[in-house]
C-alpha cells in the first residue's frame, strides 16, 4: 500500500468555485498527491446543475495551490481539436510548474446517456467505436509531435510542457485498454468494473517491456479507501495499481478531505 498514490477528483457540476477551491486546498494540506477534474459540457451529465471547463478549472486550482499535482479524468478527445488540446494541457504545466496527468477518453456512442450534452448543442458524435479509437490515436500522435524536444521547425513556437504530461487513457473495454498499453503512458480503469482485471491485463500485455507505464483506478471516496491498511487498498496493491483517484461525492467536503492521510 505504501507505493499507491492517493488522489481526489472534484465534481464541478455539484460544487461552485469557492467550494472547489477549498477542497483542493484541503486535499493538498492533507497529503493527497493530485487533484483531478472532469471534462463535460453540462452538469446534468454527472448529476449537477452547472459545469466548469476542465482546463480553466485546473488553471484556477494551479494558482490557488502550490504543490499538489493536477490531472484530467478524462478529456473527451472529440470536444477540442488535437492541437488545441495539446496547447491547453501545456498551458496548465506552464501556469502550475507542476506535473500534469493528462487523462484522455475516446468519447461516447450517440445512444449513450453521456452523449446528451453533445446532442443538445448539435455537436456530432462519432458512431462507430473503431472510429472513436482512431480519433484518440490521432490525438496521441499530435501530442507526441508537439511535445517532442526534437520537433520540426514549424512546431517550434507551440508551447512544450516541461515536464511533459503523463498521458493516460481512461478505458471501459479490453480493446481500448490494449490501445492504451500500446500507445499511452498509462491506463485508468473503474475499480468497481467487473472487467477491471481483464482491462488491466490487456494494458499490461500491450505495453510490453516499456518502463514507466502507470496503472491507475478510480473509485468513489470513502474512509476505507483512504486507509492504506484496508482490504480494498491491499487488493489494489496486489493488482499493481500505482495510484487511485477518489471521486469526491456529495457530503464529503473540505472538512473530511482535511484529515491527514495515513502513512
Amino acid at each position: 500500500m505504501v507505493g499507491i498514490a492517493v488522489d481526489v477528483q472534484l465534481n464541478p457540476a455539484r460544487a461552485d468555485w469557492p467550494q472547489l477551491r477549498d477542497m483542493a486546498l484541503a486535499a493538498e494540506a492533507a497529503g493527497y498527491r493530485a487533484v483531478w477534474a472532469y471534462d463535460h459540457l453540462a452538469g446534468a451529465t454527472i448529476g449537477g446543475a452547472t459545469m466548469l471547463e476542465t482546463f480553466s478549472l485546473l488553471g484556477a486550482i494551479a494558482v490557488t495551490t502550490t504543490t499538489i499535482e493536477l490531472g484530467t479524468l478524462v478529456v473527451n478527445v472529440n470536444n477540442r481539436t488535437p492541437a488545441l488540446l495539446a496547447v491547453a494541457a501545456a498551458s496548465i504545466v506552464a501556469i502550475s510548474g507542476r506535473h500534469l496527468f493528462l487523462g484522455l477518453g475516446a468519447g461516447t456512442s450517440p445512444t449513450s446517456r453521456w452523449a446528451a450534452e453533445m446532442h443538445a448543442v448539435g455537436q456530432p458524435v462519432i458512431e462507430r467505436m473503431a472510429e472513436r479509437h482512431a480519433r484518440l490515436g490521432a490525438v496521441l500522435d499530435v501530442l507526441r509531435r508537439i511535445y517532442d524536444p526534437d520537433r520540426p521547425p514549424e512546431l517550434a513556437t507551440f508551447p512544450r510542457p516541461v515536464p511533459s504530461p503523463t498521458v493516460l487513457v481512461g478505458v471501459n473495454s479490453v480493446a481500448l485498454a490494449t490501445l492504451a498499453g500500446a500507445r499511452a503512458d498509462g491506463v485508468n480503469v473503474d475499480w468497481a468494473s467487473p472487467r477491471r482485471d481483464d482491462m488491466l491485463g490487456a494494458a499490461i500485455g500491450a505495453r510490453g517491456a516499456r518502463p514507466g507505464f502507470v496503472l491507475t483506478a478510480w473509485a468513489y471516496w470513502s474512509p476505507e479507501l483512504v486507509d492504506p491498511d484496508s482490504s480494498a487498498r491491499r487488493l489494489m496493491d496486489e493488482r499493481g495499481i500505482d495510484r487511485v483517484i477518489l471521486v469526491v461525492p456529495d457530503g464529503v467536503g473540505p472538512g473530511e478531505l482535511a484529515r491527514p492521510l495515513e502513512a
